[in-house]
């Protein structure tokens, strides 16, 4: 596989209209590629396919966090500072090396402890929000994306159209009228719950469900006339199933995996993946680790993620299945034990089954290997061109095109 920038990127590092160590603290990095670079093997008459297939049709990531973790994670003090800042390192340079057209960027949503080590005050997200946009307006390689034919532009120019997301709604706490700010700041989607509940309904880590509020029927509603994606990821079984049917317009569950595959709170059943496809939907399959594990080998990897892929599109159509990896540059795994609390993995996670954590995903282990790993086992699995361009990006502009019209 040839292994070169994209060709609307020009170098540039974050933050770099500013002066290190003197308008904010040195941080040690880690290096985007620091597990590796692996890629999936193919034959030459299959890397000219995947070189076709990426050249003539978008690619979507519906869900990722294309930032950074401190280079050592064995103490994460440094890695606390920068968060205390709200200062994300975005990995432009990392991007560039990767196939998408398109990422939704979480920022730092379930890390954010700018002002709490709770997380997801509304002041902390907006700072999180204009931090991030001042730095994407001293570069041209990200391109703020608002609308679908934001993402056909960066892609025509060889850059990324990047979309801002908030993965959890509760900043917005009982004004409703925060989801038009957020609109209004450029947020293009945004989830219903994190996993903890909020005043819209219950997250997928509390032992029971209540359902949709009366508040978050209205913020559904709302976010169906600002033109907001709606996404349903990280709520209760009965919270996600209450929105996708509450809601006017399709939604997306944007970075799940199937309950059938790997039975976890964090896994869609088979009755929430069932009303997406019904609703004109959306599931991403994610590849966070040690979540889209699969009994058949007992481990994470680009393996167990596809059984939860076609898992879903057996179940609801090739039509109704993109994926979402919700990967990182640096030590996700490291950062998932710093954040074990906040990200609420050991309540969300565990199974009656004990499995082997591994230290990395192998394939998927951040967007940029993700990128160019998922087209390539498509390839080699012998999926057709017309469903592969639908799963790589053709079926979450569908329904782009229907929610921010």
């Amino acid at each position: 596989m040839k292994m070169e920038y994209k060709r609307g990127y020009r170098p540039y590092e974050a933050f770099s209209y500013l002066e290190p160590g003197v308008d904010y603290k040195v941080i040690d990095w880690a290096d985007w590629d620091w597990a590796g670079r692996h890629v999936i093997e193919l034959d030459a008459a299959q890397e000219a396919r995947v070189e076709r297939l990426l050249r003539e049709h978008p690619y979507v990531s519906l869900h990722d966090h294309p930032d950074f973790t401190t280079r050592d994670m064995t103490t994460c003090e440094p890695l606390f500072d920068a968060m205390r800042a709200g200062r994300d390192r975005c990995g432009y340079e990392a991007l560039a090396y990767s196939h998408l057209d398109c990422i939704f960027d979480n920022m730092m949503d379930g890390t954010n402890i700018i002002s709490s080590e709770a997380g997801w005050k509304w002041i902390d997200i907006v700072h999180d929000l204009g931090m991030r946009l001042c730095d994407i307006d001293h570069q041209d390689f990200l391109v703020h994306c608002k609308r679908v034919e934001d993402i056909f532009e960066a892609k025509k120019a060889g850059k990324i159209a990047w979309v801002a997301v908030i993965e959890g709604a509760a900043p917005i706490e009982n004004e409703i009228d925060r989801i038009d700010i957020l609109y209004g700041l450029g947020i293009r989607q945004m989830g219903v719950t994190y996993s903890e509940s909020n005043a819209l309904g219950s997250g997928c880590r509390e032992d029971n469900d209540g359902g949709l509020t009366q508040f978050g029927k209205k913020c559904v509603e709302r976010m169906n006339k600002v033109g907001m994606l709606i996404d349903v990821s990280h709520c209760g079984p009965r919270t996600a199933y209450d929105a996708v049917m509450h809601s006017s317009k399709p939604i997306i569950a944007s970075h799940v995996g199937a309950k059938g595959v790997w039975p976890t709170k964090r896994m869609a059943s088979d009755e929430l993946i069932r009303a997406v496809g019904e609703k004109n939907g959306v599931i991403g399959i994610e590849a966070a680790p040690h979540t889209t594990m699969s009994r058949t080998n007992m481990t994470h990897d680009i393996d167990s993620f596809m059984e939860h892929f076609e898992y879903v599109a057996n179940m609801i159509g090739i039509d109704h299945v993109g994926f979402g990896v919700d990967c990182m540059y640096g030590d996700h795994v490291g950062l998932h034990h710093a954040f074990a609390a906040a990200l609420s993995t050991g309540e969300t996670g565990r199974t009656q089954t004990e499995y082997q954590e591994v230290p990395y995903v192998k394939y998927l282990e951040n967007p940029t290997e993700a990128s160019w790993n998922i087209p390539r086992w498509l390839v080699k699995h012998g999926y057709s061109d017309e469903d592969i361009a639908k799963v790589l990006g053709g079926n979450a502009i569908r329904v782009l095109r229907e929610v921010w019209a």
